[in-house]
């Protein structure tokens, strides 16, 4: 009963997203443009779809954070040895992180826009430099997790 609860809550929240976000795009698309007349034509409705896709973005983050807290509590009940081993893995990334940061680069960038000048500062290069720098440590990460995986798979048989 509860799986088929789960199952069409989940269904229903999937089929409104994609509903809202067609509509969304559509109306980006074919809503026109502010000045036709413009070097760059700026859509319409561009911030409507912004607008959507931080909403998207904050929901994902909140909901993350709720079920991982959920599931580390609920863990940490049935196996404290494997909750800890989660609550390791998020104070691993986070030392990632701060490492990362550190070693961003704070040379201003040049020929940049003055729009963007606002974020050449020291504090948002190593910002960038932090999430570049942590993207590719997580895929390398991720390329070893499936190496050491299938080759222990392979000597485990």
């Amino acid at each position: 009963m509860a799986v088929t609860k789960i199952r069409k809550i989940s269904s229903w929240t999937l089929l409104a997203c994609v509903v809202i976000s067609v509509i969304a795009l559509l109306m980006f698309y074919i809503g026109g443009v502010e000045d036709p007349a413009a070097e760059m034509a700026t859509p319409v409705n561009t911030d409507l779809l912004l607008n959507w896709t931080y909403v998207l973005f904050g929901l994902t983050v909140v909901s993350t954070v709720i079920f991982a807290i959920w599931q580390f509590i609920g863990t940490l009940k049935t196996n404290t040895k494997g909750a800890l081993m989660g609550l390791g893995a998020i104070v691993v990334f986070i030392v990632v992180m701060f490492i990362a940061y550190s070693i961003g680069d704070t040379t201003p960038l040049a020929s940049i826009n003055a729009d963007s000048a606002h974020y050449n500062t020291p504090f948002w290069l190593k910002v960038t430099d932090m999430w570049i720098y942590t993207t590719y440590i997580l895929i390398g990460l991720i390329i070893l997790a499936v190496v050491l995986g299938n080759v222990k798979k392979l000597f485990g048989k």
